[in-house]
């Protein structure tokens, strides 16, 4: 799929990679962007032209969110786009160093000065950075998808787990036990705490059972605190012990731990929503039970685009085409502003300089170079990492292809704007 901008840099629906081709060739269409992909037409306007039914779905995650587009047309419902979200790590890590450093400081230079921690007042509805930042990204992703493409709904995965009804599933009645979602949430949830392997045995690609760590015969409950995943041989030689009498106190102890991603899931789902309710578009949500039914039904692997794409009700029976590729959306952030870098005891060791474009090129932005002869004689298109001597370097995918250039064989593509874009296949 091909995003398409009308002459007026408005969105308009996107068209196959054989239909760009040919809009480019025959003079109608210029690039507007490289990543992601996007045209732009000469000849036609938003007003002049006719639209289909876009939803885009989210499926939100601690690491990495999953996006899919369908498109409601006559002959069913069309995959447009498959794309993950892979959230920017170590913010937590980054504020713990910057406190620690700032602490330190103060306590050298300002030892008379008491703690004023104690006197700040946080907002209502305050969220930690970690998980402000994770909000933030998805609705930064949300934004540049409605630039490129005119969203008429939203689907989001409003709920991991169920945390009320996994307690008491009668808080909706009987409707909900004895309805589809029989099950799904308390599978689900264990799936994922217990990494979707043998408790005991650690053996994946399994059949797992839900085995009780206090069994029911010696008064053990069916509550999710004593609930944990075996394969048919450990559940059956623990029999009517306790995990701890199998030799696995750590299991016990585990059953009572909660699940880190759940928990930020569960802090952030109510920000996320109303965010995207004040986008003014129509916005369903889903649980994660209801996820992984319709993931099932459809036959369709573990990805976070796929399940993306079975988010809510508004999932159909049948797809009618699916992406042969999906767009992979790193967040990268557009540098740091510390001008000293300390050792590991919090001392400065290097000064940066405050000039942050070198040759008319800045780090991170999306190069092209072409390198006439040496060891790396070819073209090569990667995020660049530009130095003050004039030698670039040059990176692709996570690794770097190309170090030590010189800043005359490269060419900026297109500037940077804290994001990295790649391309991976299709999970079949």
């Amino acid at each position: 799929m091909v995003f398409v901008l009308d002459r007026h840099k408005k969105p308009l629906m996107p068209c196959t990679e054989k239909r760009a081709r040919q809009l480019l060739e025959r003079g109608r269409a210029v690039i507007d962007k490289m990543a992601p992909f996007t045209i732009r037409l000469k000849d036609r306007a938003a007003e002049e032209s006719l639209f289909q039914p876009l939803r885009v779905k989210f499926d939100p995650g601690s690491k990495t969110t999953g996006v899919a587009i369908v498109l409601t047309g006559a002959k069913g419902e069309k995959i447009l786009f498959f794309g993950e979200i892979v959230h920017k790590v170590g913010v937590k890590a980054k504020l713990d160093a910057r406190r620690a450093l700032r602490r330190g400081r103060r306590h050298r230079k300002t030892r008379y000065r008491k703690p004023r921690f104690q006197n700040r007042k946080r907002k209502d509805g305050w969220l930690p950075p970690s998980l402000e930042a994770r909000v933030g990204q998805t609705l930064h992703a949300l934004a540049k998808i409605r630039k490129l493409a005119p969203i008429t709904m939203i689907s989001v995965e409003h709920v991991r787990f169920d945390t009320q009804k996994l307690e008491n599933p009668e808080i909706s009645g009987v409707e909900y036990q004895q309805g589809t979602l029989l099950g799904y949430e308390l599978r689900e949830y264990l799936l994922e705490k217990w990494g979707r392997c043998c408790a005991y045995c650690g053996r994946t690609k399994v059949p797992l059972q839900i085995e009780h760590t206090v069994p029911k015969s010696r008064g053990g409950t069916n509550r999710i605190n004593n609930l944990a995943l075996a394969c048919e041989p450990c559940n059956l030689l623990k029999n009517n012990r306790t995990a701890e009498e199998f030799g696995y106190p750590e299991v016990q102890a585990q059953t009572k731990k909660p699940l880190k991603d759940a928990a930020m899931m569960n802090a952030t789902r109510w920000r996320l929503y109303t965010q995207l309710k004040a986008t003014g578009l129509p916005v369903e949500g889903g649980s994660g039970g209801r996820t992984k039914k319709q993931r099932l039904d459809h036959s369709f692997p573990k990805e976070h685009y796929y399940d993306a794409l079975c988010v809510g009700e508004s999932t159909p029976d049948r797809f009618t085409r699916l992406p042969s590729y999906v767009q992979v959306w790193t967040a990268k952030g557009r540098g740091t502003r510390q001008m000293c870098g300390t050792d590991k005891y919090g001392f400065p060791i290097r000064h940066r300089s405050r000039q942050r474009v070198h040759f008319g090129v800045q780090t991170g932005d999306l190069v092209r170079a072409v390198v006439p002869k040496g060891k790396y004689a070819g073209t090569h298109t990667g995020r660049v990492l530009a130095r003050t001597s004039g030698s670039f370097d040059l990176s692709a995918q996570g690794r770097r292809i190309v170090q030590g250039i010189s800043y005359k064989y490269c060419r900026i593509v297109q500037r940077n704007g804290g994001w990295t874009y790649d391309q991976k296949p299709v999970s079949a």
